[in-house]
């Protein structure tokens, strides 16, 4: 028999932990004040000490509380990720793929026609999401070409699809120096907020270096090209993700396109055994990107 508290208690508990606030617990669990309180008093009276300390109008964890969140966090993250693996896969067989927002919108959404052509049972999933939020998004794939950052056991399970180029662009008439000198400079360079890295990594892989009297920031690739179309600046991008705009002349990559040392990967989630959904999806992305 199980030695646990109500999960109503927990679930309060989490709520005010997080929020610091009562009524802000009760205003996301839809339950009164009230009903709340009540929680967390027999939530305390179950453990025998308090967990929180007043702190003003609000709610401050003590050294019981915060231990107590950190357990009760992760266990209510483990059961929504398998409660929502769980009823999609009542609903048929799929594949949860969390990926950049651009990479969805400008390469892999438009060619799910084929998957879905080659595979018409599996239903697949898509989270569009900034670089930095897409380990939160308890997807059973997360789709990335900048991993390294990510948590040891992560990269150990990443599985290679394909190597990534990126170059230099900017708008036809935008003051780029095209002569292949070691230094680079442009009135202004175009940054991924979240992926900063990625002219670090051009600059190690080429031997030159683009710096911008001013520089401009974005948090989605998306927003980048769009800026660099515009005649913004220069921006660093993945050459699938501009196909189009390097065709019809929107674009130019003056230098051309260098391989970075790391690849795009797909990272199957650690809370189960790769699907044979997930397993189809992997081996048709990788041709897929292999073959442009």
């Amino acid at each position: 028999m199980r030695q646990l508290p109500p999960l109503s208690a927990l679930r309060a508990f989490d709520a005010a932990a997080r929020l610091g606030s009562v009524t802000r617990a009760a205003e996301e669990l839809g339950r009164t004040h009230g009903a709340v309180s009540r929680q967390i008093r027999s939530l305390q009276a179950h453990l025998g000490a308090p967990l929180f300390d007043k702190a003003g109008a609000g709610l401050r964890l003590n050294a019981q509380g915060q231990a107590l969140q950190a357990v009760v966090a992760e266990a209510l993250d483990r059961l929504e990720q398998g409660w929502r693996r769980v009823r999609d896969e009542a609903r048929g067989p799929g594949v949860h793929v969390a990926c950049s927002a651009t990479f969805a919108t400008r390469w892999l959404a438009p060619r799910l026609a084929d998957f879905y052509r080659a595979h018409p049972q599996v239903r697949v999933r898509l989270s569009m999401t900034s670089a930095r939020e897409m380990r939160d998004e308890g997807a059973d794939l997360v789709i990335a070409w900048d991993w390294k950052a990510f948590p040891a056991a992560d990269q150990a399970r990443a599985i290679p699809l394909a190597p990534v180029a990126f170059g230099p662009v900017c708008a036809p008439g935008y003051p780029l120096d095209e002569i292949l000198g070691r230094e680079i400079a442009v009135p202004c360079r175009i940054d991924h907020d979240f992926t900063s890295s990625a002219w670090d990594q051009w600059s190690a892989v080429t031997g030159r270096a683009v710096s911008g009297a001013t520089e401009l920031s974005f948090p989605h690739t998306h927003l980048c090209i769009e800026a660099a179309i515009a005649g913004l600046g220069v921006a660093l991008v993945e050459r699938r993700l501009i196909g189009a705009e390097l065709a019809d002349g929107r674009l130019r990559a003056p230098a051309g396109f260098a391989t970075f040392q790391q690849s795009l990967v797909a990272i199957p989630s650690g809370e189960r055994y790769q699907s044979p959904s997930a397993r189809l999806f992997i081996d048709w992305l990788g041709a897929a990107l292999t073959s442009g």
